[in-house]
């Protein structure tokens, strides 16, 4: 990869020495004149590493020599980032002018030997350029202009239904494996049916297709998904069957005796469908002991093995191997017209794009995976010419056949523009298979300066996405599930794995052996490690430090803090989490690079050292889940480059610091704690006020403690917090006087997700509902109100649930008329409708007829709303409310459950629609 980051990494470079701020910090410590002979020498290499990038592909002598580059442009940052550190540390140090001189003066890093030591080192920097530029004389290097890349904002098209893997041309592969899954008669209890085909033929698509089936699901009582991939481990195997069939991950200190027992007692007897995914394994002892474990199925099983290998076929299986093969001509064709033409359907008719088009799909051979990433690529050329480019210049070096897929793949790799390449290449960091969250990878991005904020209306965050959902376009990401980025997974393929393992060379590894950990070179940049052999690693120039542990807790003993402190100052991203650690080094500032800094799941985590708020530097703060951690930092407010703090579930947590209203470009807060006494001295609410660039999720609690309530609520400015998407107001005791009042708590209608939990004030309902025409979801528990108000027909509304209420006593009827007084629809979106605990709510209408028990349960008139119904609602609990009047729900196709409560509106339903029972699952 040194090739695509040394162009960006020199253009950053002259970026940083252009600018106003570091031209002013080279005057103060007397360095203008040495920064400004650095930005001429790193302009002038600039200058032909378009040429040597190209060349690199072919002349191994070229890719050492950008290495070699590479590696000093990464100091030179290094050392702006030091320069720009130290000059915020010193404009945020506290008194008037002179006293501010005077500690400096007699500080530790004295300013005038600090400008003396960075004049020194700039030169030497300056000098190995110099030299590595006289090296390159011998290649003949000439000088080019950067082609313009268009930003992902202005594409042609914008990314909708392409998140979705459409299946092609599988029809008839399909067919011939449901009838080996379902009609096949076995002598076999557990019949094993491989499926054989090399890398991106789509062979787990295959199977998903197969899996997902409705014919499928019905005709197995149980289901299991299990990827293997490189490494075949009986005992993680057996742990993930059974996390898969139950939901639930066993647990991590069972012996394989017992994770064993617990298998045979899912399986036993069942007739079962379990596929392993990927499987390399050729040592035939080891399936034989896997295999043993399965046979308890009942007849009729089916075990379906996905692998590139006949060996391993062979091995898994008597049975002949499925061979899959590559798409007919008829079938490619369709999926690369859908790819490359997916929103200029002209240019599929264009007989100059398709004649171009099939000669480049020739060199395909039919293979999905190939097929996508080239069209992927194809699909941004606007003109026939790039296209007729494409073919004779990349593809034509490029001689397809079953072990030359990844230089194929690479082709559009090298089609990408230069910051999509280092976010791609970053992602070799994740094991193999690896669900991927989106936004944490945006994040890691952001914190290694790889987004290019060139609109300033655009947060990073924003900008981040739009470059992941250019890879997605590409096909360099798949199987992306999830609206939200903050909800959003993904994978890799595996040969996309390996292009990504391949282009990042030397400079990002994966370490979880001895050996490895050994091996990594120390110019080794980013890495992702089982915390144990951190001590092993000897590289001191890294700026991701990672470990994907997934949910198992390992000991980090504070030995290994050090380590880390003492030899990796130029970290960037550090995560940390799933850690039994109970603190954190002190020594924890000296790492002043860190950007992006993830602590989560320390569950015996109790306190942060002070030192934490040196570290100037700091976007992202992520501490969710640490349940025990007491407080945040007194001196949170000097983390001026803040943008996220994560303390999502920090149950234990007292208060917030004062101060943290200071922090403006705050984006992420989780939580807000009232101090319950003032005992801790802790930022009261209106601290909110000015924190209007809040997105995602904010829970607020304690709410029932507030002093002075009606100013501190209205100073929060909830209603200002227009990118907000959840809220959630939480009481936890104290007095509710009349004071407290939810209508001063009103958000703003942008709001999707409202919690109002633990209310016990007046019963009013705030009359702010009625602007929350967005809202999407809307949960209540404990709360005192009588009835909900005339507004409560949201609009958008999909989720409602009510629980613990027990003076709840109806809905009030004047959402049920019109101008007319005619009955209107009402919660027209409604999907889903939990209420649980309401002992009092006998009716969903206000009314003045008196209403028995289930003594006239037949009776179909609902006081002359009889035709009123929810028109959306799948899925309905009713849990010790004792409904008799409800609107009706013929809709229903979910879910229904019915406790301790009426069957009058079942009854009443039933009559209006007579099929409205089918789908149902009924629990009286």
């Amino acid at each position: 990869m040194a090739e695509a980051i040394a162009f960006d990494l020199a253009l950053q470079l002259i970026t940083k020495l252009s600018s106003f701020t570091l031209s002013q910090i080279g005057l103060c410590w007397n360095v203008k004149d040495d920064l400004d002979d650095l930005k001429s020498t790193v302009s002038t290499i600039k200058a032909v590493l378009l040429d040597a990038e190209e060349r690199s592909v072919t002349s191994q002598l070229v890719k050492d020599w950008l290495e070699k580059l590479k590696d000093v442009l990464y100091d030179a940052d290094d050392l702006l980032d030091d320069f720009s550190t130290e000059a915020l540390r010193k404009d945020l140090l506290g008194g008037n002018k002179l006293t501010k001189e005077v500690r400096l003066f007699f500080s530790s890093s004295n300013q005038f030997a600090y400008g003396l030591k960075m004049g020194r080192k700039i030169k030497t920097i300056r000098a190995r350029l110099i030299s590595i530029g006289s090296e390159a004389k011998v290649f003949n290097l000439v000088e080019r202009d950067r082609p313009m890349e268009t930003s992902f904002m202005t594409k042609k098209r914008q990314l909708t239904h392409s998140f979705k893997d459409k299946i092609i041309g599988r029809g008839d592969d399909k067919a011939a494996l449901l009838k080996l899954v379902l009609e096949f008669e076995s002598e076999e209890n557990v019949y094993i049916i491989p499926i054989v085909g090399f890398g991106g033929l789509g062979k787990t698509a295959l199977a998903q297709f197969v899996y997902n089936d409705e014919m499928v699901e019905n005709h197995f009582e149980l289901m299991m998904w299990v990827c293997v991939s490189d490494v075949f481990d009986v005992k993680i195997i057996v742990e993930n069957m059974i996390k898969s069939a139950t939901g639930k991950a066993p647990d991590q200190n069972l012996e394989m005796d017992q994770l064993q027992k617990q298998l045979r007692e899912i399986i036993g007897g069942k007739k079962y469908l379990l596929v392993l995914d990927d499987i390399w394994n050729e040592e035939w002892e080891k399936w034989v002991s896997l295999k043993e474990l399965l046979v308890g199925g009942a007849k009729g099983s089916r075990i379906i093995v996905t692998t590139r290998s006949l060996r391993v076929a062979k091995i898994t299986s008597k049975c002949q191997p499925y061979v899959l093969k590559g798409l007919s001509d008829n079938d490619a064709w369709s999926l690369f017209k859908e790819v490359a033409f997916e929103q200029r359907s002209a240019d599929s008719t264009d007989s100059g794009f398709v004649e171009i088009g099939k000669l480049i799909l020739e060199r395909c051979c039919g293979v999905p995976l190939v097929i996508r990433t080239i069209a992927g690529t194809l699909s941004f050329k606007e003109t026939k010419s790039e296209w007729l480019s494409f073919k004779d210049n990349e593809l034509a070096r490029i001689s397809q056949n079953e072990g030359e897929i990844l230089p194929t793949l690479k082709l559009s790799y090298d089609h990408l523009p230069s910051h999509l390449k280092h976010c791609f290449a970053y992602c070799r960091l994740y094991p193999k298979d690896y669900e991927i969250e989106v936004q944490a990878l945006v994040k890691f991005w952001i914190a290694q300066g790889f987004i290019k904020q060139l609109n300033q209306s655009q947060s990073l965050e924003e900008i981040g996405f739009g470059y992941f959902k250019d890879l997605v376009e590409r096909s360099f990401f798949q199987e992306v599930e999830g609206d939200l980025m903050e909800e959003m997974r993904c994978k890799m393929h595996d040969l996309m794995h390996d292009l990504a393992e391949s282009v990042a060379g030397m400079e990002s590894s994966i370490v979880d052996s001895n050996k490895n950990a050994s091996d990594v070179g120390e110019k080794c940049r980013h890495i992702s490690i089982n915390p144990s052999l951190i001590p092993l690693f000897k590289g001191k120039k890294l700026r991701t430090l990672l470990h994907f542990q997934d949910g198992i807790i390992q000991d980090f003993s504070y030995e290994t803090w050090d380590l880390i402190i003492a030899n990796c100052r130029c970290l960037r991203v550090l995560d940390l989490r799933w850690l039994a650690t109970e603190m954190i080094s002190p020594s924890i500032y000296k790492l002043k690079h860190l950007r992006y800094l993830d602590l989560s799941c320390n569950f015996h985590l109790k306190i942060l050292p002070k030192s934490i708020c040196k570290i100037q530097n700091l976007l992202a703060l992520k501490l969710d889940f640490c349940t025990r951690l007491k407080e945040l930092p007194k001196k949170i407010e000097k983390l001026v480059n803040l943008i996220h703090l994560g303390c999502k579930y920090c149950w234990d947590l007292t208060h917030m610091p004062r101060g943290i209203g200071k922090l403006t470009s705050l984006e992420t807060l989780s939580m807000f704690v009232v101090d319950k006494d003032g005992s801790h001295g802790g930022a009261d609410l209106s601290e909110l006020r000015l924190l209007n660039n809040l997105r995602g999720d904010l829970e607020i609690r304690n709410l029932g403690f507030v002093k002075n309530a009606k100013e501190k609520f209205k100073a929060a400015n909830l209603k200002g917090k227009q990118h907000l998407r959840s809220l959630v107001l939480q009481w936890g005791g104290g007095n509710h006087d009349d004071e407290k009042s939810l209508e001063d708590l009103q958000p703003h209608p942008n709001l999707k997700e409202l919690c109002i939990r633990g209310w016990r004030g007046d019963a009013k309902f705030p009359s702010w509902i009625s602007f929350l025409t967005n809202l999407v979801k809307f949960f209540i528990s404990d709360g005192n109100f009588k009835y909900f108000p005339s507004f409560a027909q949201l609009p958008c509304l999909e989720l409602l649930e009510i629980g613990g209420c027990t003076k709840l006593e109806y809905m009030d009827d004047n959402s049920l008329k019109g101008s007319q007084g005619e009955p209107q629809s009402f919660f027209p979106s409604l999907k889903l409708l939990n209420l649980e605990d309401c002992p009092n709510m006998k009716s969903w209408w206000r009314t003045t007829k008196p209403i028995d028990d289930d003594s006239n349960e037949d009776d179909t008139t609902v006081m002359g709303t009889s035709t009123m119904a929810f028109p959306c609602l799948s899925s309905l609990t009713i849990y010790k409310c004792p409904l008799t009047l409800m609107p009706l729900y013929p809709s229903l196709d979910e879910d229904l459950m019915l406790s301790n409560t009426s069957s009058r509106p079942l009854k009443q339903t039933i009559k209006m629609n007579i099929n409205a029972l089918r789908g149902w699952t009924l629990t009286r």
